[in-house]
């Protein structure tokens, strides 16, 4: 038997096998795109990653405060790379009891003439108290929009839940000020 590669059932074989090489490829690429906020949304709910768990979600208000001891949060900011703006925490440090709801402030400022819209990332280190850090709020749960020369001061209310191990003594909550379009409003 002669191979000749130009016969009609080869050429219905290959268009059969290009077809599924692109349902194949379209595939991969909705996957891989929806794998970002399936990631989120995962390690949202899980805890894992040092992303903290949706406060809005878990109870507003802890179970019991836990006098005989302190656990110390450090905090953190970054304003990411485009932003334009100055982000920081307005103390670096908060020593609290577990279960103790505390309001803490960090600073945004504008110094550019445009006005900016900004959204703020949450991340909880180490892994293990992402868990046990609940927000009640905090300005990262929407886009925050800046004027031209403007300084605000942003709070976040949290509590470090009772059963954060004992082992945790320090805790780091630090936020990523990243810069957004506007979202479309609803109508």
């Amino acid at each position: 038997m002669t191979y000749t590669p130009d016969t009609p059932r080869h050429r219905r074989s290959n268009a059969r096998i290009a077809r599924w090489l692109a349902v194949i490829s379209v595939a991969a690429f909705g996957f891989g795109f929806a794998l970002v906020p399936l990631y989120d949304v995962l390690c949202r709910v899980t805890g894992i990653g040092g992303k903290p768990v949706d406060a809005r979600a878990a109870a507003d208000r802890p179970v019991g405060v836990d006098r005989n001891r302190w656990v110390t949060v450090e905090l953190m900011s970054t304003a990411m790379p485009g932003a334009g703006w100055t982000f920081e925490p307005t103390e670096n440090s908060l020593v609290v009891h577990p279960g103790e709801i505390v309001t803490t402030k960090y600073r945004v400022r504008n110094p550019t003439n445009t006005t900016i819209i900004g959204q703020a990332v949450p991340s909880v280190s180490p892994g293990s108290a992402a868990a046990h850090l609940h927000k009640i709020d905090c300005f990262c749960f929407k886009q925050q929009a800046l004027e031209p020369g403007v300084t605000r001061e942003l709070p976040v209310t949290f509590y470090v839940s009772p059963e954060l191990p004992a082992k945790d003594t320090s805790i780091t909550l630090s936020y990523a000020f990243y810069p957004v379009e506007p979202r479309a409003r609803a109508d």
